[in-house]
């Protein structure tokens, strides 16, 4: 059934739980348990009372952040194996246990950039994948940013590199950035007029 909504509150109620929707965790296993996340198989009881499994990967979340200099954007080059192929994406990285979102990404601008900002602003968050996994992802803003030295992790290799802004969201456009954090980072930026 199809339903119009309108305004802040009504998109508030509409994030409401739903009893007609929603499902009951009846059991939990969890197979497989990992560095960076772990994967669950959960037993639910669905609204007319069948049951169903649902395969969920449970992930600390991550951090990133739009840096932009001169009419540029800062962009990591890096190769990514599970996609095959070279990737331009915002300074990022995932959120330690217990540490604050925005500490992670002041961190990771810093140690994939060298940058450091006087102060982040929230752009935006997000659930990049929310029908398998838990996986949340804030997006920041750099102001005041100016260039210390970078600190890759051991095993990390990127390159920096600045792209004009009318060109990343071209390239947006045009699906030559695909990643979803900087897809989500730059064009809520460019909304907001920060750009």
């Amino acid at each position: 059934m199809a339903e119009n909504v309108q305004g802040l509150e009504a998109i508030r109620r509409a994030l409401e739980i739903d009893p007609v929707l929603a499902e009951r965790v009846v059991g939990t296993e969890r197979p497989w348990e990992g560095k960076i996340f772990s994967v669950e198989h959960l037993r639910v009881e669905l609204s007319d009372g069948s049951l169903d499994w649902r395969e969920i990967v449970r992930h600390n979340g991550g951090a990133g952040v739009v840096a932009v200099r001169d009419g540029r954007v800062c962009l990591v080059r890096q190769y990514r194996v599970a996609l095959g192929c070279m990737t331009l994406e915002i300074p990022a990285g995932k959120v330690d246990p217990a540490e604050r979102r925005d500490v992670c990404a002041a961190r990771e601008l810093t140690e994939e950039t060298g940058l450091v900002a006087e102060r982040l602003e929230l752009l935006t968050e997000s659930y990049g994948a929310p029908g398998f996994t838990n996986e949340h992802t804030s997006v920041y803003f750099a102001h005041g940013v100016s260039q210390g030295e970078a600190r890759l992790d051991e095993g990390e290799f990127l390159n920096v590199v600045w792209v004009p802004v009318g060109d990343a969201v071209a390239a947006i456009r045009e699906g030559l950035i695909q990643d979803a954090k900087t897809v989500e980072g730059i064009l809520a930026a460019k909304a907001f007029g920060m750009l």
